[in-house]
């Protein structure tokens, strides 16, 4: 048997390094061939699976479940479209306690989500104002929309209209029967003719809000009906059936 000779060993001893760091770099191979480097795993779209504006304009009452007499006021109608916007909190320490008799009302709560749908109707002959809007919240957001609306009218026990220069009365009170959770706010003022119902549903990631100034009873009874249709309209929608 031939033995190799020193310098061959040398030689192996040396290529043996050279071999293993080829091995370690680039793509690796095995008995089949070469193996392509892992993929990075994607990022999940935070608003997979949320309604957009469009879905929700869909949701709203139709002009055909407003009563005779009612007409929508194109310059209160709008939504987000087809895309979401960046959601956005802030402080609803000190609220504008007096937004709470405008539309837009929820937005007191200083938390903003990725779309919305919104629109009002006016009675002509009586001035009664219906508005409607719903907003659609990453995750858990519209739970955590619904404990600032709490804080919100604990720190607004009243406020000053502007129109009559007289006291607002501010209360509220949770409502059940209503989506996942709701929150009634009632506004009255001697002034006035009849008081204001503010209704706030959760569903699931969205939150439903109306204004009612219809009716001698504050307009309790048609925000409440007007919230049930927006409700049974959401019911099904993939945003509101699976939450993130």
């Amino acid at each position: 048997m031939r033995l190799p000779s020193r310098a061959l060993k040398v030689l192996a001893a040396a290529a043996l390094p050279l071999a293993l760091a080829a091995c370690s770099s680039g793509s690796s191979h095995s008995a089949d061939g070469p193996t392509a480097a892992a993929e990075p795993a994607k990022v999940k779209d935070p608003n997979t699976g949320l309604l957009t504006g469009t879905q929700l304009k869909k949701a709203l009452a139709p002009a055909s479940y407003f009563a005779s007499g009612f007409a929508a006021d194109p310059s209160l109608t709008r939504d987000t479209g087809g895309t979401y916007q960046k959601p956005s909190t802030k402080s609803a320490a000190k609220p504008n306690c007096a937004a709470l008799g405008a539309t837009a009302w929820i937005d007191l709560t200083g938390i903003e989500g990725v779309s919305f749908a919104q629109s009002s109707y006016i009675d002509k002959n009586t001035s009664a104002e219906l508005d409607q809007e719903i907003d659609v919240y990453r995750g858990t957001t519209s739970a955590d929309v619904m404990k600032a609306l709490a804080k919100v009218v604990a720190a607004c026990p009243s406020y000053t209209d502007s129109d009559t220069h007289t006291k607002v009365t501010v209360t509220g009170t949770s409502t059940a029967g209503l989506g996942d959770d709701a929150y009634t706010i009632t506004l009255t003022d001697s002034a006035w003719e009849s008081g204001t119902t503010l209704i706030a549903t959760h569903v699931g990631t969205a939150v439903v809000s109306v204004l009612s100034t219809d009716g001698g009873d504050n307009g309790a009874a048609s925000a409440k009906k007007l919230t049930e249709q927006i409700v049974a309209n959401l019911k099904g929608k993939t945003d509101t059936a699976n939450p993130a």
